[in-house]
């Protein structure tokens, strides 16, 4: 700890004497400054131990020593050293008690001992207090380096815990607690996930310190990775401002984990590279050798039911990192396998049926459906039906059908199974497909605006009657015969026998995607 008065008074040298303010002898001394000015508070910063001689001090003056006492105290000084010898014998009694008055430490310097004396005896102090934290700050790097490399980031964990006396936590990319040390700040540190997110949308390296949960400590967060969008953080709680060697282990570890945290990215990396080339083999048939290349890397994950998710997004925005990020965070948590492939604007995961994964990604799209503010989400997101290794290929389609879907719907996310249970009419939206049927259905209502017949609307009424001449005659109001006329000019003009069930069904479709624009 760096000297205090009550060190330097038991300073066997110094020869010092107390003459007030016995019950602040513990305030710490950040330097000794002698100085003559009858005022030298603007040259004071706080923490000095103030020598004079009272040169230009009418140091018997009971209201001017008060007044400079009262500034001096005012000013941070944390005592007053007086040289008697020199142009007074003693200290002047009117300075003793505006000292008491102040609460103000008055140390008595005898003549023998000079000022330079006692300012090296504080640089001194100093330097050995620096010396000593700078040593424990070694000391506890080696450890953290230690726990780092045996036991993990756990391990790395409890031991900065231990060094701060306070306690560590560590976030995934997601905000979600990884570990925690001790075991009883797994509770405290959840309760900062806001702050921790607010914290990864700055660039690394960041930090910000905040008040614990309740105001229970003092929490320093500070984000892991290089990269411009941190991967991790790190939460340290105290009950003060650490110090210099707390700071050393503090800084030490976000070294550590950073380090850790951009080795698991290369690792990462290599995985992915793997997984691209597992899913090329599950696509083109080949699940055998899939599994002979994936090894243990994906545990069973290749034998059980899995589903497949197929996102695209801008391949310069945040959108899929973020889905990925959710998908990996959501295994780590769960200690489930998934494959996770990057490909440009698209992003693949293959997950386990029923797991935690995909639950995680069907939820952050959720979340960004609920958040976004226009239909042009730059997420859009497919997911799958429950397959195998052997139906990879037609679960990669189906999910790439579901996002189509979901893209034509302005939603984020479409499963497989909803559009099976749904209606078809609203992929009839799509612009290519309306102009299709306005080509298709032109001619007839070009006749129809001649006011010739109507054929657009006996079309209609014989297709929905499954050509039942009588019942859609009905419906028109006209005679059976007078509606098989028409749809013998429907076919003329179109060129097309309405006997053909496929020209039958374009027809009807045509009908349904203009029912909006004709009304």
């Amino acid at each position: 700890m760096p000297p205090t008065l009550a060190s330097l008074v038991h300073h066997s040298a110094l020869k010092l004497t107390v003459r007030a303010g016995e019950d602040r002898l513990d305030a710490p001394v950040r330097w000794a400054h002698a100085s003559e000015l009858a005022d030298p508070v603007p040259y004071m910063e706080g923490g000095e131990l103030l020598l004079i001689t009272a040169l230009k001090l009418d140091a018997e003056d009971r209201e001017a020593m008060r007044r400079y006492v009262k500034r001096l105290a005012g000013a941070g000084v944390v005592g007053l050293g007086f040289a008697v010898g020199v142009h007074y014998d003693d200290i002047p009694e009117a300075l003793v008690e505006a000292a008491r008055e102040e609460g103000l430490p008055l140390l008595e310097v005898p003549r023998r001992t000079p000022f330079l004396a006692i300012s090296k005896a504080v640089s001194a102090a100093i330097a050995a207090d620096q010396y000593r934290a700078v040593t424990a700050g070694f000391a506890a790097q080696r450890e953290l380096t230690r726990q780092a490399l045996t036991d993990g980031p756990e391990g790395l964990l409890a031991a900065l815990a231990s060094q701060v006396d306070g306690w560590a936590a560590l976030y995934d990319a997601s905000g979600s607690v990884v570990a925690a040390a001790p075991d009883w700040a797994g509770r405290r540190a959840a309760r900062l996930t806001t702050e921790v997110t607010r914290l990864r949308e700055r660039p690394a390296p960041a930090s910000s310190v905040v008040a614990g949960p309740e105001n229970e400590d003092r929490v320093e967060l500070h984000s892991l990775g290089t990269g411009r969008r941190p991967r991790a953080a790190l939460a340290v709680g105290t009950a003060s401002a650490p110090g210099t060697a707390e700071r050393y282990a503090v800084h030490s570890a976000v070294a550590l984990l950073t380090l850790t945290t951009e080795r698991s990215r290369s690792l990462h990396a290599a995985e992915q590279r793997i997984g691209a080339a597992v899913l090329r083999m599950l696509l083109a048939g080949e699940p055998d050798h899939a599994r002979a290349v994936a090894g243990d890397l994906y545990g069973g994950l290749l034998d059980a039911p899995f589903r497949i998710i197929v996102a695209q997004g801008a391949a310069d925005g945040d959108a899929l990192g973020a889905l990925a990020e959710s998908a990996e965070s959501a295994a780590a948590r769960s200690g489930e396998a998934v494959l996770v492939v990057p490909e440009g604007e698209r992003l693949v995961v293959l997950a386990a049926d029923g797991g935690t994964v995909v639950s995680a990604c069907c939820d952050h799209a959720a979340a960004r459906e609920a958040a976004r503010r226009t239909d042009d989400d730059e997420l859009v997101v497919g997911l799958s039906a429950p397959a195998g290794p052997i139906t990879a290929s037609a679960a990669y389609k189906q999910a790439e059908q579901a996002l189509s879907v979901a893209r034509r719907r302005g939603r984020v996310l479409v499963e497989h199974e909803q559009m099976a249970a749904g209606s078809v009419l609203p992929l009839l939206a799509d612009d290519a497909v309306k102009a299709f049927a306005d080509g298709l259905l032109r001619a007839l209502r070009d006749h129809d605006a001649t006011g010739r017949g109507d054929l657009v609307a006996s079309l209609r009424a014989w297709l929905s009657r499954h050509g039942q001449w009588d019942a859609a005659a009905a419906d028109l109001g006209v005679h059976r015969h007078t509606l098989r006329y028409r749809m013998r000019r429907v076919e003329e003009i179109l060129g097309r026998s309405l006997d053909d069930p496929d020209v039958r069904m374009e027809l009807w479709l045509a009908l349904k995607a203009t029912a909006a624009d004709t009304g």
